[in-house]
């Protein structure tokens, strides 16, 4: 049987949220599927792609220094309403009333970091609806930030990187993206350091690496906005950065498809996962050690680059002269400049000299 899945959507329920919004639908069940097609409603196909509208989401608020001054029956045994001191209120799930065995329990490994190996992915469908957000969870930026230009998805040079990488300071907050429960929470050798792993309720797994410190527990539930470790530089690091993935049945993707970093803004609600987005062959892998070489010749190509030095042409300059002025060659301002020796040089041109 097929055991990739698309998310079949039930009644609604109020959204669940500090900041009050229109109502959202409530993942209900699983069931196989080869293409995209809800069978509810004839006009489903346009229902759909209005869900897949960008709607930019903002983070939730975050509520972790946040007293909860009272608990409400929601009238779903599922559902609790939690109250904050700042008058401000969300939806708690009742884990051991709703319990979804097809995530937390299928493939629900404590130790390896990618359990998913058997998983063929040929069997997986060209696309697959994932709701992001519903009636009973939210979303907060990992950390909100820049995204390095050397630490974004996809292949450079010879390297797998199958996540991004965001700089922060040492001890910087890091927050779950949405709710779920810690599948890993531990040391990791293989270059991540500190590592947490999130398996959330939408089958979406993130990973946090080069943590300073871990504050969850493996087995753990968490919710969207809890702060889950503080940023570091442990493992395969050459400077504090939040490592962070996205992957979906243990197959990376790019992460700026859900998220806009820079301004901490989720993208969608509903969120299309195409196959085609598993590039870079995807085969459960990060190259730490290629990572950290990348890493030093970026830093030597930037040492390179301020040391270069130009010289503005005036009146009477030739490039014996220049080269007699700055201790070159002619062939070597020749290949700097990508010009031949008996190249017209003009007044006001600049030249690099080293």
């Amino acid at each position: 049987m097929n055991r990739f899945f698309l998310l079949i959507l039930a009644p609604m329920l109020p959204l669940v949220g500090v900041q009050a919004q229109e109502p959202e639908t409530l993942v209900a069940d699983m069931v196989p599927v080869e293409t995209v097609v809800d069978t509810h409603a004839a006009d489903s196909i346009s229902a759909l792609r209005l869900r897949l509208q960008p709607k930019p989401i903002v983070s939730n608020p975050d509520t972790n220094n946040l007293t909860i001054i009272d608990t409400l029956d929601s009238g779903n045994e599922a559902l609790r309403v939690i109250l904050y001191s700042n008058n401000t209120w969300k939806y708690i799930l009742d884990r051991e009333v709703a319990k979804d065995s097809t995530v937390f329990e299928k493939y629900w490994n404590t130790t390896t970091l990618f359990p998913y190996r058997e998983v063929d992915l040929s069997s997986m469908p060209q696309s697959i609806v994932i709701q992001l957000l519903d009636s009973v969870t939210s979303y907060h930026c990992p950390y909100q930030g820049s995204v390095h230009p050397h630490g974004k998805y996809g292949p450079r040079r010879h390297r797998q990187h199958q996540g991004i990488d965001l700089p922060l300071k040492t001890g910087d907050p890091i927050y779950a993206t949405f709710s779920g429960r810690v599948r890993i929470s531990q040391y990791n050798t293989g270059g991540y350091g500190n590592l947490v792993i999130i398996r959330h309720d939408n089958g979406l797994e993130t990973y946090y690496g080069h943590l300073a410190e871990r504050l969850v527990e493996t087995n753990q539930w968490v919710e969207a906005g809890q702060i889950i470790g503080l940023g570091g530089s442990t493992g395969r690091s050459t400077g504090p950065h939040l490592h962070f993935e996205t992957r979906y049945y243990g197959r990376a993707f790019d992460p700026e498809r859900l998220i806009d970093f820079k301004n901490g803004i989720l993208c969608r609600e509903t969120f299309l996962l195409k196959k085609s987005f598993f590039n870079i062959h995807s085969n459960a892998a990060q190259d730490f050690d290629d990572e950290i070489a990348n890493e030093e010749q970026d830093k030597h190509e930037i040492a390179e680059q301020a040391a270069r030095r130009y010289h503005t042409i005036r009146q009477g300059d030739t490039l014996s002269t220049l080269a007699t002025k700055y201790d070159t060659t002619v062939t070597n301002l020749c290949r700097l400049n990508g010009i031949k020796p008996n190249s017209i040089i003009r007044y006001g041109q600049k030249i690099r000299v080293k």
